[in-house]
């Protein structure tokens, strides 16, 4: 079951579950947004994997990897609406 995705009215934040996250850059390629997510997807499930494991490191370093991902989505790090030319 998909769930209901509200934008904010700026478009920087989405609602999801009465929950409010930070939203992907939409001036992102989508050939590079595609790449970001499914290594966003790979690093979670490494993530899962490492704890199932009990394995600390490996769990940072998925952990690591997830950041990255979100940071280039533009869901982290800093906000892509301020940057020099950003749409938002």
């Amino acid at each position: 079951m998909a769930r209901e995705v509200e934008h904010t009215p700026d478009g920087h934040d989405v609602v999801i579950d009465g929950r409010r996250w930070r939203a992907t850059d939409p001036g992102l390629p989508e050939e590079r947004r595609q790449e970001l997510v499914n290594e966003l997807m790979a690093a979670r499930r490494a993530v899962g994997a490492a704890k199932r494991a009990e394995d600390l490191e490996a769990e940072k370093a998925a952990r690591a990897r997830v950041h990255a991902a979100k940071v280039g989505l533009g869901e982290r790090g800093p906000k892509w609406w301020e940057r020099p030319g950003a749409s938002g």
